[in-house]
């Protein structure tokens, strides 16, 4: 008498992006997941709104979310299980049925400067052409060196590489974590660290993102989840969520941990002029709750150090 074998769990489908980067991390979330469970996984990749519009800003054509919607829809149609994303690509506000199941391990969270002439951004000469898309960027950069040029940069990663290469730009400014995920670090000419150019909330990790719900999946993906880097990053969400943020705001936060203590720092750009407020606290903390507690104090900084008059223009 045979006894017949059960049949094999239906594999795990990771939505994802189609750019390099985004298989980057999408295969890492696969061969983690696969390696810890035994279950197989799979990659559905999408090409999204934010992939296709490369002519204008983010801020103009419905910020960050246009890279999460379509892998948003695959879940909700069963077609995917998981998405993987840049946390600083998620909106701060997810939509009814959604949840980010966990946020790994965080990468280097800061800018970096690629410049083939130039070593840092303070050698840059005046006049120098930078580039970058990103107003908290721009609003940095503006700071603390109002005489360059800034000119608009969209596209994948390996596509502004690219347009730096073909001589459009004299530097442009991407995230470290990408650049060293894709094997790319030497590119890198300057590490910029906070204290010059604080990054944006959430820089340098990956969030999953799932249906709403118990189950095997989410906790499986539960048990990837780095704590120290989702409350920190918790943090820094909470502060633009206070702040109605998203990529159409000069707005950066990061938080680091100082001993058993987060230090949470933000910084809001004025959308015209190169000024900044600037906020920063710290505690000791251990829950998500106190993390975004911390979060929603330090917006309410940067507000009254802004001004109604600031804010209203934002």
């Amino acid at each position: 008498m045979s006894c017949a074998a059960s049949p094999s769990p239906t594999p795990w489908v990771i939505a994802t992006r189609e750019s390099r980067l985004a298989l980057w991390q999408a295969e890492h979330v696969r061969d983690l997941l696969q390696s810890r469970t035994g279950r197989a996984v799979s990659l559905l990749g999408m090409t999204t709104q934010g992939d296709q519009i490369l002519d204008r800003a983010l801020s103009k054509v419905g910020g960050k979310g246009l890279f999460v919607k379509e892998l948003e829809v695959a879940l909700e149609e069963g077609r995917a299980h998981l998405a993987v994303h840049s946390l600083k690509d998620v909106p701060m506000e997810l939509p009814a049925g959604f949840t980010l199941a966990a946020v790994l391990e965080r990468e280097d969270p800061r800018d970096a400067l690629v410049c083939p002439h130039h070593a840092s951004l303070q050698a840059l000469p005046p006049g120098a052409v930078v580039g970058t898309s990103s107003l908290r960027r721009l609003a940095q950069l503006r700071a603390l060196r109002p005489d360059l040029r800034i000119e608009p940069l969209r596209g994948n990663l390996d596509t502004r590489l690219r347009k730096l290469d073909e001589g459009q730009y004299d530097a442009i400014v991407l995230a470290a974590a990408g650049l060293k995920r894709l094997g790319l670090a030497d590119r890198i000419r300057q590490h910029i660290e906070p204290e010059l150019m604080l990054p944006a909330a959430g820089q340098g990790a990956l969030g999953l993102e799932i249906r709403q719900g118990p189950g095997e999946l989410a906790d499986a993906l539960a048990a990837l989840a780095h704590a120290p880097t989702w409350l920190a990053a918790a943090a820094e969400r909470a502060v633009s969520r206070a702040l109605g943020g998203s990529c159409s705001m000069p707005l950066a936060a990061y938080a680091d941990w100082q001993g058993d203590r987060l230090r949470l720092r933000a910084r809001l750009g004025h959308p015209e002029h190169g000024q900044l407020v600037a906020a920063e606290r710290s505690q000791a903390l251990d829950t998500l709750a106190d993390a975004e507690a911390l979060g929603r104090s330090v917006a309410t900084e940067l507000q009254a150090a802004a001004g109604p008059a600031w804010l209203a223009a934002l």
